[in-house]
């Protein structure tokens, strides 16, 4: 025979994981909630259609989980996701994207996402994410986890590198690039080789190209 207790675990073992829906795009977030609303043991609570408005739903509804995409507008996925495990170190956070850099992965799992997945994964892998995320897990597909590894080990840019590169990529002269810095064309000069040499290309075209894929840069 069931006691109360026996019987109070039960029903809490039978409510829905709350989820937080949050992406720019309309037909994505269509195609989430009608994936949802197939599954009895997961509820979507709150739809955003921006950054912003992601981390004010999470306040209002504080969902179990968010799922959320990497890019958006007023607020990206990684200020989100920093905005909210501010207010809640065990919020449990999916990224769902279609950038698979592995800068892109890096800043999102140190800010605190819990999954990263990108948007041709199976429908029963992304519901099986969800509920394992909400269980306390932590997941990076493979192929994902092997980018993660491959940049953790890298030489990563410095941030003058960075803002360097950043105006490589608006097609700025080193003269142009030294002025805006305030630093000589020789300095500009230096800072260009060591991308090259970080980045593994040979031309400005190149390191760009490849800057971009990795998610250093949004073009």
């Amino acid at each position: 025979m069931k006691t109360s207790d026996d019987k109070k675990r039960i029903s809490v073992k039978k409510k829905p994981i709350r989820l937080l829906i949050a992406d720019d795009h309309s037909v994505v977030r269509e195609g989430l909630v009608s994936l949802v609303k197939r599954k009895s043991d997961i509820v979507v609570v709150a739809e955003a259609s921006n950054g912003r408005e992601a981390v004010d739903l999470w306040k209002k509804h504080r969902p179990d989980v968010t799922l959320l995409d990497l890019r958006m507008p007023e607020l990206d996925g990684v200020g989100a996701i920093k905005e909210i495990r501010e207010l809640d170190a065990n919020a449990h956070i999916v990224v769902l994207t279609t950038y698979d850099g592995d800068e892109d992965i890096y800043r999102a799992i140190k800010a605190g996402a819990k999954a990263y997945l990108l948007k041709d994964t199976a429908r029963d892998a992304l519901v099986d994410t969800v509920r394992r995320v909400h269980a306390g897990e932590t997941y990076l597909p493979p192929p994902l986890a092997a980018k993660l590894a491959e940049r953790v080990s890298g030489a990563a840019l410095s941030q003058r590198e960075m803002e360097v590169l950043q105006r490589m990529a608006a097609g700025k002269s080193n003269k142009e690039i030294g002025a805006e810095l305030f630093i000589s064309d020789g300095t500009v000069k230096t800072h260009v080789k060591g991308i090259f040499t970080k980045l593994d290309v040979v031309s400005r075209t190149e390191a760009v190209a490849t800057a971009t894929r990795r998610g250093l840069i949004q073009l």
